[in-house]
């Protein structure tokens, strides 16, 4: 029997099932007696949610200085923030103020902030799962209950969990982790995103994995998005295989990104802080495709100084000397609100003010970022690129690159995220010296189909042709008017369609360090017109089967 989901990465895992503990009964909603005092009850409560955050923390900590897990580091630090926060308290405090017992007082508190994050939509839904684990955590502790989180195991296993909280993910033990199996998830939620920067073989979103029992045996072939339940020996060594073409596909590492007939595509990483430079450089990255400032943003309340932005830039820089590191300008809003820079309450805020749309309204963010960027240049000699974000026509590139080109940056360019861009690529590249394709954000605005959404997940795929055409027309306008197109979305980490994006005519591709020995083997192992031929069957809807609809 095969049970599919969305693969992350390229991996293959065999082994044994073993299950999560089912989660906590929900608490009763029987009022407590009156002689149990409030404040003791508060007491108890805050002693408690001090606890997590002092455990989250702690994890962070560990998570921070662990090189495979270092990308749970500001998730847990964000959780442990969440469990102390005030306004959570006051709410807890109100249901213990109306006789709920503590457990039941934790629940409905954390329950309503669950509910507003849900209401936001998009990566603000997501962090609800989050969330609901720390107050599970807090429960567990008020009612002397198991703690929630992974079973011990002896043995090697593959995990099969409703979803992951990223203090599940970032405790795993990879010297018995084979590979995970969510039932719910999105290629962009926290489970795929730290099992992808932690190399581990994952599949999420497969809803009739949750009738798999414990013990089974499977195959896990995240390439193809397959579990396959009770395999065959044909199957196991079908398996064995893929394993042994990983390992030759490590002995390219370090090469540059060719086709087998000799041309050279620039194989990139994407990086979201200074550190990740190392996990680049092991891979052999050519370069950095996609550097994300948010991290500076995201853990301040005020937007950080010129001089803290030009050490972080900097630091970044001096790792690539001679190499081309592309560096995007904050992008905030919608998935990723910040309190003191995106407006509240946005009815729709996927559709509102983010990206280039938010740094336009506060101009001297725009204007300090820049200076910090030229000043990083000019301290440097890696080959500095800077793009901005969400950027729809030819006026707002042609706005951007102005104001770049006036700082002395050399090579001002713009991401290619929403689908106007697409239609009117021909003006674009007239003023803008390149063009990155964001393949995530594009996919979701072009099929109307939120990338954090298990419910449409399966739309989630730049297969899609009407994705890939929009592709075209950049790449298509890129090579009329010698203008560079690279694509830095998920789509570049998977080989078979990074082939097709080379044929398509995508000039550098840019992904996951991780995902670099995979894409460059399969890159190396194909002709460009092979490419090519790929991607007319791709343009015309074959890999992209409607009946899943």
């Amino acid at each position: 029997m095969n049970i599919s989901g969305t693969g992350i990465g390229r991996g293959v895992a065999v082994g044994n099932i073993l299950r999560m503990a089912p989660a906590l009964e929900v608490p009763s909603d029987q009022l407590r007696p009156s002689t149990i005092e409030f404040e003791s009850a508060s007491s108890d409560v805050r002693r408690v949610l001090q606890e997590v955050s002092a455990d989250l923390q702690k994890r962070a900590d560990q998570a921070q200085h662990s090189k495979e897990s270092s990308d749970a580091a500001p998730i847990l630090a964000a959780l442990s923030q969440m469990a102390t926060d005030p306004a959570l308290g006051q709410s807890i405090d109100t249901a213990l103020q109306g006789g709920k017992s503590p457990e039941r007082a934790v629940y409905e508190g954390f329950n309503e902030f669950e509910d507003k994050l849900r209401a936001l939509g998009g990566y603000m839904a997501e962090r609800a799962n989050d969330l609901h684990d720390v107050g599970q955590r807090a429960i567990a502790l008020l009612t002397n209950s198991p703690m929630p989180g992974i079973p011990q195991s002896d043995t090697p296993f593959i995990l099969l969990a409703d979803d992951l909280s990223p203090a599940d993910t970032a405790a795993l033990d990879m010297n018995k982790t084979l590979g995970i199996i969510t039932i719910q998830g999105s290629p962009t939620s926290h489970t795929a995103i730290l099992a992808r920067s932690r190399g581990i073989v994952a599949i999420v979103g497969a809803e009739q994995a949750a009738n798999l029992a414990n013990g089974s045996r499977v195959i896990v072939n995240a390439a193809t998005g397959t579990i396959t339940v009770d395999p065959s020996d044909e199957e196991l060594q079908q398996a064995e295989l893929h394993k042994q073409h990983a390992a030759h596909a490590r002995l390219l590492r370090g090469k540059p990104g060719s086709t087998k007939d000799g041309r050279h595509i620039a194989l990139l990483a994407n990086v979201a802080k200074p550190e990740d430079a190392d996990a680049a450089l092991e891979y052999g990255a050519e370069g950095i495709g996609l550097f994300r400032t948010e991290f500076m943003f995201m853990a301040s309340s005020t937007a950080p100084s010129v001089e803290d932005q030009t050490k972080a830039y900097a630091k970044l820089l001096a790792r690539f000397p001679g190499k081309k590191v592309v560096i995007r300008m904050l992008d905030a809003g919608a998935d990723k609100p910040l309190d003191f820079l995106t407006p509240e309450n946005e009815p729709n805020p996927a559709l509102g003010l983010r990206g280039l749309r938010t740094l336009r309204t506060h101009r001297q963010i725009l204007d300090d970022q820049l200076e910090a960027l030229a000043r990083a240049d000019a301290q440097t000699d890696a080959d500095l690129w800077v793009m901005a974000p969400m950027v729809a026509d030819e006026h707002e590139a042609e706005y951007f690159v102005t104001l770049g080109k006036a700082r002395g940056l050399k090579q001002v360019g713009v991401m290619a995220e929403v689908p106007s861009i697409a239609l009117m690529a021909q003006e674009v590249a007239q003023v803008s010296d390149f063009v990155s394709i964001g393949t995530n954000d594009l996919t979701q605005y072009t099929l109307a189909a939120d990338r954090t959404l298990a419910s449409v997940g399966s739309y989630q795929t730049a297969w899609h042709p009407a994705v890939l055409r929009a592709i075209k027309l950049i790449a298509d306008a890129g090579n009329t008017h010698g203008m560079p197109v690279g694509v830095c979305g998920e789509a570049a980490a998977d080989p078979d369609l990074a082939l097709a994006l080379v044929g398509l005519g995508v000039n550098s591709l840019s992904m996951t360090p991780l995902a670099l020995d995979d894409v460059r083997a399969n890159l190396a192992g194909h002709t460009v017109q092979e490419a090519q031929d790929l991607a007319n069957r791709a343009l015309s809807g074959e890999f992209y089967p409607t009946a899943r609809h």
